[in-house]
């Protein structure tokens, strides 16, 4: 039975908690069975959950030790989900900080998230999705 829009933005919170917490099984346990994942305005995509295992682990191993520090900007709702725009600062080798931007669209499914439409520049995609990257597909827009 589909979820209402409150179900489903309250699921698209415990995805952002699961996140911040680095639980994996959280975290994937608020994505529907083939989530896809959209990268823009590069016009690739990941698809499936054992790409999406791959992704989140990597990023709780690698990533989440290099964030020097994030703050959401911003977030809205809508039928399509939730809409996060955050700054992150990456620590780079030799201990320098990077400030990125990324705006990301937790998507709505039936029974929980489909995935996200992220929107940030190409090196911080590159940085997230390092282990995944050759497998990336061309997006359809």
């Amino acid at each position: 039975m589909a979820k209402t829009i409150a179900e489903l933005t309250a699921i698209a919170h415990r995805h952002a908690a699961a996140e911040t917490d680095g639980d994996l099984a959280a975290t994937l346990a608020t994505l529907e069975a083939e989530p896809v994942y959209e990268l823009y305005p590069i016009g690739l995509r990941m698809t499936g959950l054992p790409l999406a295992r791959r992704y989140y682990s990597h990023f709780f191993a690698e990533v989440v030790p290099r964030i020097a520090g994030y703050e959401m900007l911003g977030e809205w709702v809508n039928e399509l989900g939730v809409l996060q725009e955050y700054r992150v600062a990456i620590r780079h080798e030799a201990g320098r900080v990077r400030d990125f931007r990324i705006v990301g669209l937790l998507k709505f499914g039936d029974t929980a998230l489909t995935g996200e439409r992220l929107y940030a520049g190409t090196e911080l995609l590159r940085i997230l999705f390092a282990p995944v990257w050759s497998e990336l597909e061309e997006a359809r827009y």
